[in-house]
């Protein structure tokens, strides 16, 4: 049985993060996945990518996606030591939005430099993943000795804000 775990410190650790492993099923019914790099807002999360690059035509095709969120572990004084990353991982629901109809902020945020009316736009699009389920962590809100016990670092939590 695994530990329960707020919905707000999932979403703290998801926020404090940028890098994600998204997990997509090609037309052919193969599996895939792809790093991106996202930004959370309103809880969701956002990728920016090209319109016509492969993850946006799966998650068009198909958009039921999985999430996972690797998060480093280090012994500060002991760097060399490794250590198996903390992960959220989590079921989602993908839009691909255009990226001149999308909110400039979000856009702004993850491609810093590049203008709101910018020529680059029109050949970008927003993923907006909606998770849905629940999260599974391992390793999220416990120390170092307690991840060495897989029943102690394992938890779920709803993905609506438990306000906890």
């Amino acid at each position: 049985m695994s530990v329960q775990l707020s919905s707000q410190v999932v979403w703290q650790e998801l926020q404090n993060e940028l890098f994600a492993v998204l997990g997509m099923v090609t037309a052919s019914g193969e599996a895939r996945t792809i790093g991106v790099v996202y930004i959370v807002r309103d809880q969701k999360l956002y990728i920016v990518t090209g319109k016509e690059t492969w993850k946006a035509r799966h998650c068009q095709q198909n958009p039921d996606v999985s999430i996972t969120v690797p998060i480093s572990k280090r012994i500060p004084i002991m760097p060399w030591v490794k250590i198996p990353p903390a992960t959220i991982s989590f079921s989602g629901k993908a839009s691909v939005l255009d990226a001149k109809d999308s909110d400039p902020d979000i856009v702004r945020a993850i491609t810093p430099g590049l203008e709101a009316d910018s020529e680059k736009l029109t050949s970008l699009c927003v993923i907006e993943i909606n998770p849905v389920g629940e999260f599974i962590t391992y390793g999220v809100g416990v120390s170092l000795l307690t991840m060495r016990d897989n029943e102690k670092a394992r938890a779920r939590s709803s993905i609506m804000n438990d306000g906890k």
